[in-house]
């Protein structure tokens, strides 16, 4: 007869937020992740925002492959509505942690700098900065940035000009 197997035990919880998917650090789709977070942020993709990032041919500069992008960002999504729970806003998952270690799979100095080039003209396209753009802005421009966090204002007004 074979041998008695030992009851599985369910995987550990995830911490609230914490994406399943993971992508190989300073890859495409880890920078690619950290757009399309700051572009549902707000609740709201507006055509004006992908036109802009379509526009600056962002597949093409961050090496995906045609049609990874809009992947990257119904992955993210549907990462997102697992962590949702009981809560009615598919970012409401999103705490300081999950986004610091969205953030630490971009260290590469250049790949950061495409992802605020990007991030800032997403921003800019809608001419309307929402609380949780500037919140990634932010927090973005202190892990990177040495941990210089300036204020919401100057955040989004310096994420506005690069």
């Amino acid at each position: 007869s074979p041998p008695a197997r030992a009851p599985s035990s369910p995987p550990p919880p995830r911490p609230w937020g914490l994406p399943s998917h993971r992508h190989p650090k300073n890859s495409p789709e880890a920078a690619a992740r950290v757009i399309a977070l700051l572009l549902i942020s707000d609740g709201h993709v507006s055509r004006s925002e992908m036109d802009a990032l379509y526009g600056l041919d962002i597949e093409r500069e961050l090496g995906l492959d045609p049609g990874a992008f809009a992947r990257v960002l119904r992955t993210l999504c549907e990462d997102l509505l697992m962590g949702t729970h009981e809560r009615r806003v598919l970012t409401g998952s999103v705490n300081a942690e999950t986004l610091s270690a969205l953030l630490n799979d971009v260290s590469n100095p250049e790949l950061q700098d495409m992802v605020l080039h990007f991030a800032s003209t997403a921003v800019a396209a809608d001419h309307h900065v929402a609380a949780a753009e500037a919140w990634i802005m932010e927090a973005a421009l202190a892990q990177w940035r040495l941990g210089k966090a300036p204020t919401t204002q100057n955040a989004t007004e310096r994420a506005l000009t690069m």
